[in-house]
């Protein structure tokens, strides 16, 4: 007998998000046609080099900055690591302030950096609902002289958090910091304006609009300079060695023009679906959210299911129904150990957390669906 194939249900959009027709169409032609090497001086090579610095100027354009300060990378774990690695190595700080629930990008470089290179480390604490708390940010700020990274991410990507990016930067230049944010989960979500929010380095990921995996981008501001974090070639204006990933770089910038230019129709669309769900799982009895629910991604719940034997292997159950959610960070899944951030936040949380995470491309009818499928299970 023949059983036709279940029909997915993809839920997991602050994991990767599927790549668009009009991004596709745009990266084809650099696969084949154009397949010439960037760095080259032939008309081949030329063609190529012209498609890099328009789509550096439409990603500049877009964050209202200069198309200079704008490096292409291959993923936001890339542009954090160059960031974080390059402040201490070539800006001189020997402290970095950052949060305990922040992406493994970030997370993993300062232990790393507190164990080989002696920097000094201070975690600001956290509200009840996960909020960097800023009167002890300031308090940290303000009690050393010592040159400090602050990094700390736009929205974390498993409860969805908004950081006050222009109250976090006012202060990091009261106290003169360097200020890194990871934006991988806002870039194209939010609008940017960097000529008027004093940011030192962000970090961003194509996949998480739209856009082509392994590509990303490193924003620097034009004040400072540091070096290269890979070696071994000129590309990027010495910043970053290797062959530039063309088709990906176009498709980057596609995705994000794009995503630019419907943001109000999109970010509503997405929002009211966040919203119906949110509606409709808080009435399943003993449903909960975790994180800030007021001040939050538009793409990002985190719900929180209470721990019994139906919830424990939701997520593997919700799988075997076609329905695509994620317990944590997909960087992080197979781990041992549970959510970081979670316990961050929670750290007697007994209940079990799902990431819904929603794009513009989710229906009200596949939200119905999910809804029917999580009540028949755990009811």
């Amino acid at each position: 007998m023949y059983l036709a194939p279940m029909q997915r249900i993809y839920l997991d959009n602050a994991a990767t998000t599927a790549v668009s027709d009009e991004v596709l169409t745009e990266m084809l032609p650099y696969f084949k046609e154009k397949f010439g090497n960037a760095s080259t001086i032939y008309s081949f090579g030329r063609e190529s080099r012209l498609a890099v610095e328009k789509a550096r100027k439409t990603i500049a354009t877009w964050m209202n900055c200069k198309p200079g300060e704008i490096f292409f990378t291959s993923c936001g774990t890339e542009s954090s690591n160059t960031a974080i690695q390059g402040a201490i190595r070539d800006l001189g700080c020997t402290r970095i302030i950052t949060s305990p629930i922040e992406h493994h990008a970030t997370l993993h470089t300062v232990q790393f950096l507190n164990k080989t290179a002696a920097v000094k480390v201070d975690y600001v604490l956290l509200t009840e609902n996960g909020q960097v708390n800023l009167v002890h940010l300031e308090e940290l700020l303000s009690s050393s002289t010592e040159p400090t990274l602050v990094t700390l991410m736009h929205a974390n990507n498993e409860v969805g958090n908004l950081l006050p990016l222009v109250t976090v930067a006012t202060l990091c230049e009261k106290y003169k910091a360097y200020f890194h944010t990871d934006a991988v989960q806002t870039v194209a979500h939010y609008a940017f304006d960097l000529q008027q929010v004093k940011i030192h380095f962000l970090s961003a990921s194509g996949h998480k609009f739209h856009g082509p995996k392994g590509n990303g981008f490193l924003y620097i501001n034009q004040e400072i300079s540091i070096q290269p974090y890979l070696h071994g070639g000129s590309q990027e204006r010495t910043m970053r060695a290797g062959t530039e990933n063309v088709p990906g770089i176009v498709g980057l910038a596609k995705a994000l023009d794009l995503a630019m230019q419907n943001l109000a129709h999109d970010s509503n669309y997405i929002a009211s679906l966040k919203n119906y769900f949110k509606e409709k799982i808080l009435a399943l009895p003993g449903v909960s959210l975790n994180g800030d629910t007021e001040n939050g991604l538009y793409t990002v719940l985190n719900v929180a299911f209470p721990k019994n034997e139906k919830t424990e292997a939701l997520s593997m159950s919700l799988d075997i129904q076609g329905v695509c959610v994620s317990g944590g960070s997909a960087c992080s899944s197979g781990a041992e150990g549970g959510s970081h951030v979670i316990k961050g936040i929670y750290p007697e949380l007994t209940c079990v957390p799902i990431r819904f995470s929603f794009s513009k491309y989710n229906t009200k009818e596949e939200i119905d669906q999910v809804l029917e499928k999580i009540s028949r299970l755990i009811c």
